[in-house]
């Protein structure tokens, strides 16, 4: 006589879980797709590609709110089946890091950067008119950006930089790499030459300026410029409490266990269901980290093996 048994292991034992998102074509509706079957033992620190890693997050929390109802029949009525009659799925968490990208998810809207204006420009909570961007020449990729000699000297290393097109009346999704912003109408923006770059999520820092060419830290999130590209000086970022636009990215959360097994949480479309909001935490003395909190809706996506509506996957890696 056989018997089966299953693969099982003790309960995983982690220490932190670590956030890593990837833009959603919000245009086409397409999201990032992980598949833990071919990547999930990737090495935390090099992530697939396009998916960028935001470092380690605490106060990580997911919440089911799936429904489930029976169906019944007879009399007296008598549970046959049951059905789900509401599928939802929401998650939280702190970031244990400020950046660009972290700030943009937990703004919840639009998350502009703050461009270098021009001499007495007025003030605008957003920032006044912006200081005229830098075109690119020839030979530039997504961490060397080739302004020329001249134009270099304009720039400092530890410099931040946006990169992205003029605006020209585009409506609709703005931004490349990931979108930044939504204009419903041209008039809304009117003659701001700079307004895609400045809701652009395509910044970098310059770490090193050689023979004209602004050297990253890091790869643009949109990859090498494309034709029409400029680059805009900035001083910092700003977010703002209102607006109609919503973030939207693909999330995946992954929490190594002591053992070698992994637990890998995959939403391919979450969007911002909370505005601007930071969590204090005590260190010594008077010394407080605030942290960013971000909280996200998750939206359906279909399975393409079985045509299933689903709003997350979960994955468990045994050690």
């Amino acid at each position: 006589m056989s018997t089966m048994t299953a693969v099982g292991a003790v309960a995983p034992v982690m220490r932190r879980v670590r956030a890593y998102f990837a833009p959603v074509n919000r245009v086409a509706g397409v999201p990032t797709v992980f598949d833990a079957a071919q990547t999930g033992s990737f090495g935390l620190d090099a992530p697939p590609a396009p998916w960028v890693d935001l470092g380690w997050c605490t106060g990580f929390a997911r919440k089911c709110g799936t429904k489930v109802a029976a169906v019944r029949a007879g009399a007296p009525a008598v549970a046959q089946s049951q059905v789900r009659t509401e599928v939802e799925a929401t998650v939280a968490l702190e970031f244990e890091g400020w950046g660009k990208l972290q700030m943009a998810l937990a703004a919840g809207s639009q998350q502009m950067n703050l461009l270098r204006t021009v001499a007495g420009a007025t003030a605008n909570g957003s920032g006044g008119v912006a200081a005229a961007a830098v075109a690119l020449t020839s030979g530039s990729t997504a961490m060397a950006l080739n302004v020329g000699a001249m134009a270099a000297a304009g720039f400092s290393v530890g410099d931040l930089v946006a990169v992205d097109v003029d605006y020209t009346g585009q409506v609709g999704y703005v931004g490349s790499g990931a979108s930044g912003a939504y204009v419903r109408q041209a008039a809304d923006v009117g003659s701001d030459v700079n307004y895609v770059r400045r809701v652009t999520l395509n910044v970098g820092q310059v770490t090193s300026i050689v023979a004209g060419v602004l050297q990253l830290g890091g790869a643009l999130l949109a990859g090498a410029p494309t034709v029409g590209m400029k680059v805009s000086r900035l001083v910092g970022f700003v977010d703002r409490e209102g607006g109609s636009f919503f973030q939207e990215w693909s999330g995946l959360f992954c929490m190594d266990g002591e053992q070698g097994d992994r637990v890998i949480y995959h939403y391919p479309r979450l969007q911002a269901m909370q505005g601007a909001e930071e969590k204090s935490e005590v260190l010594a003395g008077p010394l407080e980290r605030m942290k960013l909190a971000a909280a996200f809706r998750a939206l359906p996506v279909v399975d393409a093996n079985d045509g299933a509506t689903v709003v997350c996957f979960r994955s468990y890696l045994p050690g």
